[in-house]
């Protein structure tokens, strides 16, 4: 339950410090840290209007998607503090509840009957289709290296003893990075501030969401992030007390936050060709990290 709280107390602030870091880069004052959370806030107090052209998919759609994603925090874990649900295979649930969330935001889009939105859809599913085989690389890495394969005794049996380890943990926390900005639909793979027809990708599926339904896709967005970033967290922690393992939850967020409002200021978005080769390469990156535990498993001959 602890870890439940502990991400969604996170997930308040941390595309508020994003935004803050753009601003603070690009010489700007820039709105307040609270200012996504005050936007969500507002779109609930509104109703949602709907096309006469969409059906039942189109109105469940923000609700299924935002329930996967807190269906997802419930099987992380915090340091000696499990998850509220803990089960072998946990992280299959984890990957596949959302890409549920994923699935239904698709078809949402679809059920519009815009050929626009289709379009958004399809690149969305190509990058969550691209980025599943480096997830599954590197959890798969920690269930070999800890034995276990739930994240509440793999994270709690993972212990970094020596600089290759940390740099395998560096490494993976990398890519966990990476894929909640592929997630989330971020620089470089997309930007979420564009208007330009060619190269939207999720700002296009959610053109016809709005008020309730909209503040629904939006906070399940920040969660992710947090969720991830999360996940870095527990690389690190083990099982070390409450008085030092909350705080460094805390920065490490914080600091997660501030590399990606830093990424998004100085780099520029990829050509859409592009797009699919960098997050294809992230699985080259997690084979590293496979390489990495089987040599100090010594099963790697």
């Amino acid at each position: 339950m602890l870890s439940f709280v502990l991400i969604i107390a996170a997930s308040l602030f941390f595309t508020g410090i994003v935004v803050r870091t753009k601003s603070i880069c690009s010489g700007r004052k820039g709105p307040g840290i609270l200012q996504p959370l005050r936007d969500v806030v507002r779109l609930f107090g509104k109703g949602a209007v709907y096309s006469p052209t969409t059906g039942w998919v189109f109105k469940a759609a923000p609700i299924v998607y935002f329930a996967s994603v807190l269906a997802a925090v419930s099987v992380v874990p915090f340091g000696k503090s499990g998850g509220i649900l803990s089960f072998e295979g946990d992280f299959v649930f984890f990957a596949y509840v959302l890409a549920l969330g994923k699935f239904f935001s698709i078809i949402g889009a679809l059920d519009t009957g815009s050929s626009f939105e289709g379009m958004g859809a399809s690149r969305e599913a190509l990058y969550s289709m691209l980025a599943e085989p480096a997830f599954f690389m590197i959890i798969g890495s920690l269930a070999l290296v800890t034995g276990y394969t739930s994240f509440e005794e793999m994270f709690a049996a993972l212990h970094l003893g020596n600089p290759m380890s940390y740099a395998l943990a560096g490494l993976a926390s990398i890519v966990l990075l990476i894929l909640a900005m592929i997630e989330n639909s971020r620089m470089p793979v997309d930007d979420p501030k564009t208007h330009l027809e060619l190269t939207m990708v999720h700002e296009v599926m959610i053109l016809d969401n709005s008020g309730f339904d909209l503040g629904l896709i939006l906070s399940a967005g920040y969660v992710k992030f947090a969720i991830y970033t999360a996940l870095i967290v527990n690389l690190f922690i083990g099982t070390i007390p409450y008085g030092y393992s909350i705080p460094s939850f805390f920065a490490i967020q914080f600091l997660a936050a501030v590399i990606i409002g830093i990424t998004e200021s100085f780099m520029a978005r990829f050509r859409m060709s592009h797009n699919p080769q960098f997050i294809f390469s992230l699985t080259s990156v997690s084979l590293l990290v496979l390489f990495g535990v089987l040599l100090l498993s010594g099963n790697f001959r």
